[in-house]
Order: structure tokens, then C-alpha cells, then sequence
């Protein structure tokens, strides 16, 4: 808990003197922006198709909203990501998640010299709803796990859609709730703990692009290893988003997400999500 405290007092005091930075400014300096979608997936077979197949349903709610301070050498950039999504199988009662995810970045930067600034980052992302495995057995809630990184740092920083964030000195903290862990190590946590605490190196980088018009690719790297234990063993969050705009309200959304993590399982996670539906930009 002194460790969750120290965090958490730490990241206020942070944003704290970012606010007092722009506690005279006015909403000029601030670039808002989001997009909401709710995507939808539909399989239906009647009795006398031969192909095979079950009917199913799925739907998916995405919110991305970014919020960015921009004054002489002075640069905040915070990104809210919330994502939901459900699937029904026809026959089966229940209905299991194919996207659950809640997650916070935010960045600041002081210009130190043409496109490089001195920085501090944080990143928070947890989940929302109970997990299940294929035994129908609890695995995972909200706030279970959930993630902390900061760090002081070095970010580059080309555009807004283009940015690389170095930081060598980075704390990361893993919180899981003790009955994940009464009989083995849970995400990384050791049996009977219930969070576990690393410090290391943090790698963030930013690249968002048109393929062509109505059509562009979100990317979002994030590597960290662990000085204190197998340093050499790094950990890979790479996500993708892809947007092809069909009108201003309807989308194609491609959403792809791999992670690699030994502590919790020594394997390659991959998700992908693909759905037609409402987008909205606001």
C-alpha cells in the first residue's frame, strides 16, 4: 500500500505543477477532441443451410478522446481510451466479452531542444468487467488487474501524429485482488501477494497515418523491461487501430492488439476486432 500511496501522491503532484502552468491560460491553448463507435457483427443460418455454422451476435462500444495543451515550450498530450464489446452464440446462455479495456495516458514535456523535450509520462489501464476462462472460472475484474507506469524521460516529438517517448527510469506497479493469488502467482504477482512492483525502461511510440482518403491507421507501441528481474525479457503492448470512414456517421473499424508479457503468460496475446457500425467524432 506504501508503494500505491507513493504513486498515486507522486502523479498529483505532477499534474499539479502542470496545472499551475496553465492555470491563466485560456481554452485557446487546448486542442479536444474524440470519437465515439458502436460496431456490429451478424451471423444468421436457417436449419436448411449445409455450409455449417452457428448464428451469432456481437457489438462493440469504442470512446477515444484525446485532450492536448499546447503553449511556447510547454506540450501536454492525455488520451482517454474506453472499450466494451459482447458476443451471443444462438444455444448458449451466456454471453462472453470480446473487448474490455479502460486506459489513461498522459505526457508532458518541456522543450529542451528543436523537436526534443524534457518529460514526464504516466499510463493507467485496467479493465472493466469479470473475466472468464473456458471453465466458466473468475480470472480477472475491474481493477484486477490494473497497471501503473511513471516515469521522468526524454520524449521527440515531430507532430501530433508522430512521437517517441524515452524513459529510463521508470516505475511500473501491478495490482491484483488477493484471491487470484491464494493458491499461485496471478498477472505477474506472486502467490499470496497482491501487487507487485518493477522498475525499469519505457519505450512509447505514436504514429498515426492516411492510407488513402476516409482511411487511417492508429498505432500504439509501448516496450518495457524490467531492470530487477530478467531485464532481457521485454514486455510488448502494440496496438493498431484502423478507420475507414464510409460517412460522417458510418465506419469499418479494424482494432488489433498483441501483447507479450512472461509474468503473466510466456505466450504472444493477440486480439482482433472487426465491425461496421456509427461513428461519431465530436
Amino acid at each position: 500500500m506504501k508503494k500505491i500511496a507513493f504513486s498515486v501522491v507522486f502523479l498529483f503532484a505532477v499534474l499539479s505543477a502542470a496545472a499551475q502552468e496553465t492555470a491563466t491560460d485560456t481554452t485557446k491553448y487546448w486542442t479536444k477532441k474524440g470519437n465515439i463507435s458502436l460496431l456490429f457483427n451478424q451471423s444468421a443460418y436457417n436449419k436448411q443451410w449445409l455450409g455449417g455454422g452457428t448464428s451469432n451476435i456481437a457489438g462493440n462500444f469504442g470512446l477515444n478522446y484525446d485532450f492536448n495543451y499546447k503553449k511556447e515550450d510547454i506540450v501536454w498530450d492525455n488520451k482517454f481510451i474506453l472499450a466494451y464489446g459482447l458476443t451471443k452464440i444462438k444455444g448458449d446462455e451466456k454471453t462472453a466479452k470480446t473487448d474490455d479495456r479502460l486506459e489513461l495516458n498522459s505526457l508532458w514535456g518541456k522543450k529542451a531542444k528543436g523537436q526534443w523535450y524534457y518529460s514526464m509520462f504516466f499510463n493507467f489501464k485496467t479493465q472493466m468487467d469479470t473475466g472468464l476462462d473456458k471453465n466458466d472460472d473468475k480470472i480477472s475484474h475491474f481493477f484486477s488487474p490494473a497497471y501503473f507506469q511513471l516515469g521522468p524521460g526524454m520524449l521527440w516529438k515531430k507532430s501530433n501524429n508522430l512521437s517517441v517517448n524515452f524513459s529510463p527510469a521508470t516505475a511500473k506497479l501491478i495490482i491484483v485482488h488477493p484471491h487470484f493469488t491464494e493458491f499461485g502467482p496471478s498477472f505477474g504477482v506472486l502467490q499470496g501477494d497482491s501487487t507487485r512492483f518493477e522498475f525499469g525502461a519505457s519505450i512509447t511510440a505514436y504514429y498515426k497515418f492516411n492510407i488513402m482518403t476516409n482511411v487511417s491507421v492508429e498505432n500504439r507501441l509501448n516496450l518495457y523491461s524490467n531492470y530487477l528481474d530478467n531485464p532481457q525479457n521485454v514486455d510488448i503492448d502494440y496496438q493498431m487501430n484502423v478507420i475507414m470512414k464510409i460517412n460522417k456517421y458510418l465506419s469499418a473499424n479494424v482494432a488489433v492488439q498483441a501483447i507479450y508479457d512472461d509474468n503473466s503468460i510466456q505466450a504472444v496475446q493477440v486480439r482482433e476486432v472487426f465491425g461496421l457500425g456509427v461513428n461519431y467524432g465530436f
